[in-house]
């Protein structure tokens, strides 16, 4: 008789290799981490396009009407026309780019219809900032806005147009701020942005910005003295006036204006 012979025993999960570790868990540790996935590079791209356009539309460096360039645009940034159009299209949707099917994408001219709600919403929005704000401002919130002004001053000195429209922009969000309600002024910048192309355009009109810092000392000093009825009537007037001399810079700026009923 044979003896018997010991049967072989295979490794199972359960059997420890010679560094302690189970067969199991060196299967684990061999088995390949999960991929992370590397950061959406064209949606990035695609939002930078589109910050960079939108500030270049509002601020005229691109005029109502100007071509846009897709391929151009590509190249500048190097990357396919693909976060391009991405970036077109919203801006489309927002009313600033114009597409024309075999003709081009145009920068949108300012469109008229549109500028009274804007004029109202911004209006009904700030009246309620300059109110809270009247009601709490601290001396050294009021001193901040003084601060402003100054910076407004020096813009107009130098004729730095797009200077002086950051310091304005600047003085209102300011408001908001002091009101308790900055989430306000966002909404007011998603409504006026057609605004803010019309009003770039008067400010190198003759004596414009020495108005426009007349009426925010108004607003400042109403608020300084705690006067929220003041606060509200002077920025009235300042909107109000604003929105008066459309018809002049229409006169003055005809291609960058387009009403209904006018030609393509």
């Amino acid at each position: 008789m044979f003896a018997a012979r010991e049967p072989s025993v295979k490794k199972v999960a359960t059997t420890e290799d010679e560094g302690g570790l189970t067969s199991a868990a060196v299967r684990r540790s061999a088995a390949p981490a999960p991929a992370v996935r590397p950061p959406r590079r064209a949606a990035t791209v695609a939002s930078r396009i589109y910050r960079d356009l939108r500030s270049e539309i509002v601020s005229l460096k691109r005029k109502p009407g100007d071509a846009i360039a897709e391929k151009q645009i590509a190249e500048t940034y190097g990357v396919s026309r693909t976060p391009v159009r991405e970036a077109v299209l919203k801006l489309a949707d927002e009313g600033l780019i114009e597409i024309f099917p075999q003709s081009g994408t145009f920068v949108s001219r300012i469109p008229l219809d549109a500028l009274p709600e804007a004029f109202a919403i911004r209006k009904a929005l700030e009246e309620a900032t300059v109110r809270y704000a009247a009601a709490r401002a601290s001396r050294s919130q009021i001193a901040a806005l003084r601060a402003n002004l100054e910076l407004q001053r020096e813009m107009q000195e130098t004729a730095n147009y797009e200077g002086f429209h950051q310091a304005d922009e600047a003085f209102h969000a300011l408001i908001a701020e002091i009101a308790g309600y900055p989430g306000f002024w966002t909404l007011i910048q998603q409504t006026k942005v057609q605004i803010d192309r019309y009003r770039l355009l008067t400010l190198p009109v003759r004596g414009r910005i020495a108005e426009v810092i007349a009426e925010h000392t108004a607003i400042l000093d109403a608020m300084a003295a705690n006067d929220p009825a003041a606060a509200i009537k002077a920025l009235d007037d300042h909107l109000d006036d604003l929105q008066i001399s459309v018809a002049d810079i229409r006169r003055d700026y005809p291609r960058y204006f387009t009403a209904p009923g006018d030609p393509i």
